[in-house]
């Protein structure tokens, strides 16, 4: 099992956008020096507790610093971007990481980053992503073409050899992009496996993943791609240190606890989803605290404990699956903890846990 990290953020509100941005970097070099696989990192232009609207320039940022670890935004909100742009500074970016580039695309989902744009009427979201990735996936190919769509206007200039273009191509050719899903049944999962995107299920309980799993699995097989768990991330909250006791306090008292208790948990209930994370139907939402979290959806303990929990967890999904990416929080007035965390995870944990095949397909 590989670890990486999704750099939401979920950082207090009155951190400042220095605080935001220095923060970020910094988890991004740790977890390359570390020997973490992927850094993801979302993007929001209005959500006080989700503060990067320019993943790209953390990126940009971390690239310089970091040797092997690889980067995406989870996702750049495609109806907000003209996408001949995004393709052309995505492309570039993808070129400058030489390899280590992946683009996570998605349809927003707040209303308030859509009223931003002058957007109040979000059923056509859908619909402007598969008009954004059409123009996008043009571009890239670098050939002529002019398209008068639905939602925008593009195309790409005759290349004069006199004068010649810039390769605006991505690194080798083809961009590997990504696709996140929270709901069951997924269209976005479902989007993913059709066209060969990396699927990225943020997790709400261990049905919606099966869900995900098995949908994926059915449209790559339907577009004739063999399935392979090995694509899959799955983004869940971990804290691991040498005690189980430890390992909980700093949950709880951290950053994690403050997130969920302020944010996330208000959130998953606006959006439905809480109630996949229980563990008994019959309990009420309402009752869901820090402890019941800490025992029952977020993974806590030492080493071994988390170990037995990841492997249990992989057992009740039917079998292990490619990326753990891990939920950054706000640990930065003291982050040696936390990041002793992320270093026994990826060094004393994942090695250990069963490591995923084709024949592990779901």
């Amino acid at each position: 099992m590989q670890i990486g990290m999704f750099q939401t953020p979920f950082l207090r509100p009155e951190r400042t956008p220095k605080q935001v941005f220095e923060w970020a970097v910094r988890q991004a070099v740790h977890a390359d020096k570390i020997g973490f696989s992927e850094y993801w990192i979302g993007e929001h232009g209005t959500l006080n507790w989700e503060g990067i609207p320019s993943p790209e320039l953390v990126i940009a940022a971390a690239a310089a610093q970091t040797e092997n670890i690889k980067f995406g935004p989870l996702a750049h909100l495609l109806p907000y971007h003209h996408p001949a742009t995004l393709a052309v500074q995505t492309a570039w970016l993808s070129q400058v990481l030489e390899g280590r580039y992946m683009l996570g695309v998605a349809t927003g989902a707040y209303p308030t980053d859509a009223a931003l744009r002058g957007i109040t009427d979000m059923s056509k979201n859908h619909a402007m992503m598969l008009e954004a990735i059409d123009i996008m996936e043009k571009v890239w190919k670098a050939e002529p073409f002019q398209l008068e769509g639905e939602f925008w206007n593009a195309g790409f200039p005759e290349n004069n050899p006199k004068k010649p273009l810039r390769d605006v191509r991505p690194w080798g050719g083809k961009m590997q992009m990504a696709m996140t899903g929270l709901s069951a049944p997924s269209p976005s999962i479902a989007f993913a496996g059709t066209h060969g995107f990396i699927p990225a299920s943020v997790y709400a309980g261990n049905d919606f993943l099966r869900s995900h799993f098995e949908t994926y699995r059915e449209k790559m097989q339907e577009a004739g791609r063999e399935s392979d768990r090995s694509m899959h991330r799955v983004v869940r909250d971990v804290i691991v240190a040498d005690t189980d006791a430890e390992a909980r306090k700093l949950a709880i008292d951290g950053g994690i606890g403050l997130a969920w208790r302020e944010y996330i948990k208000p959130t998953y209930e606006r959006f439905g989803v809480l109630p996949g994370l229980l563990h008994d139907a019959s309990m009420d939402p309402a009752d869901v605290d820090a402890e019941y979290l800490a025992e029952h959806v977020w993974i806590t303990g030492s080493p071994e404990t988390v170990r037995q929990k990841l492997e249990a967890w992989c057992d009740e999904l039917g079998g292990p699956f490619g990326t753990l990416l891990i939920y950054s929080h706000d640990y930065i007035d003291a982050p040696q903890a936390w990041e002793r965390s992320m270093e026994l995870l990826v060094k004393e944990v994942a090695p250990k846990i069963g490591q995923v095949s084709q024949s592990a397909a779901a």
